[in-house]
């Protein structure tokens, strides 16, 4: 198949193509190399898809029409992925800006190439974020979902539902992938796992925001790969729900659309993930205690029931086993970038 990837050299983006890839796939990867976080890194990204023939990049930003239509020409795509977005809830406080540019223009102009080219399936990363402060003990897809408390999750759920009214008004089939705290190897620095080792491993504080009481429901980011791909094959058909007792399937009833948590149904204590940090390195972390910040949530617990109803599957690798991949993939090559 041949695949339209944006994103390709931002942390998903590039296992997602890496794993398409080795799968036989041709993917075109769009990316824009913002400088959000160190572009070497992006770049050695690119640089690792390079080495397979499958393989073309695009450097171009979502905002240029232009630059899209012509990768589009190039990939001629079965299946769009669009994962480029401006991340981070954080930092949406300090350019907001931005968010509208990448995350609604930039969504935008995707949708208006899905509604030109019309591939079979077109998919789009969202976030756990949009369930807001939920206090439920498990997130499924048919929460409310329209209180959002960052700009960054109020940006992707206003792209869940321009998606929603292009799949009404054109036919595209769409599958908007909610990610649930994603992380492992390539991550991205300014994410805490990053944060946290480099830290660790240089003996300086690490910053324990909300005095360490959040909890996080972790994905390893092979475990999403493996979840994304299988849903490739799931393509939502008006009047087609999935049958299954124990979920209720979102598939839209004027639309063929539905959205799916991608996630491994565990949570994990802030602690008890630091903890976990200094058993790998065998390194005890300096703490500095902080109040929440603005636009965090408590929780997150996202229920993979619709995932493995629609594919079999569910994120199985537990938090001790990602750790250890992003640690030692650290110790072996980052940290020499970060020293350089």
């Amino acid at each position: 198949m041949r695949f339209l990837v944006t994103g390709t050299a931002g942390f998903i983006g590039f296992h997602l193509a890496r794993r398409l890839l080795e799968d036989g796939h041709d993917v075109v990867g769009y990316d824009g190399m913002t400088p959000y976080y160190d572009v070497q890194l992006k770049r050695r990204r690119h640089e690792l898809l390079g080495s397979y023939p499958g393989f073309a990049a695009v450097e171009a930003m979502l905002e240029d029409v232009s630059a899209l239509t012509r990768a589009a020409g190039h990939a001629r795509p079965d299946v769009i992925v669009h994962l480029a977005a401006q991340a981070g809830v954080r930092y949406s406080l300090e350019q907001p800006h931005s968010y509208s540019n990448s995350n609604l223009l930039g969504m935008l102009n995707v949708l208006e190439l899905c509604r030109a080219v019309k591939p079979a399936h077109f998919l789009f990363a969202s976030t756990s974020s949009v369930y807001g402060m939920s206090d439920k003990p498990e997130f499924v897809e048919t929460d409310t979902t329209d209180r959002p408390v960052s700009l960054y999750a109020a940006s992707k759920k206003s792209g869940e539902v321009m998606a929603h009214s292009y799949a009404h008004l054109f036919g595209i089939p769409t599958t908007v992938c909610r990610f649930f705290t994603v992380y492992g190897p390539y991550g991205r620095p300014d994410m805490s796992l990053y944060k946290f080792v480099r830290a660790i491993v240089e003996g300086r504080p690490i910053d324990v925001f909300g005095n360490g009481v959040h909890e996080r429901d972790f994905t390893y980011v092979g475990d999403l790969v493996e979840g994304v791909t299988r849903l490739v094959a799931c393509v939502p058909q008006t009047g087609s729900p999935v049958r299954a007792s124990d979920v209720t399937d979102t598939l839209s009833a004027v639309a063929p659309y539905r959205e799916v948590n991608i996630a491994g149904g565990r949570t994990v204590g802030l602690m008890r993930y630091i903890e976990t940090i200094e058993e790998i390195l065998g390194k005890k972390a300096i703490l500095n205690m902080l109040p929440m910040q603005q636009g965090d949530v408590l929780r997150t617990a996202g229920s993979p029931a619709l995932l493995h109803a629609l594919t079999g599957y569910r994120p199985d690798t537990d938090i001790a086993t990602g750790l250890r991949r992003f640690i030692d993939w650290y110790l072996d090559e980052a940290q020499a970038t970060d020293k350089g």
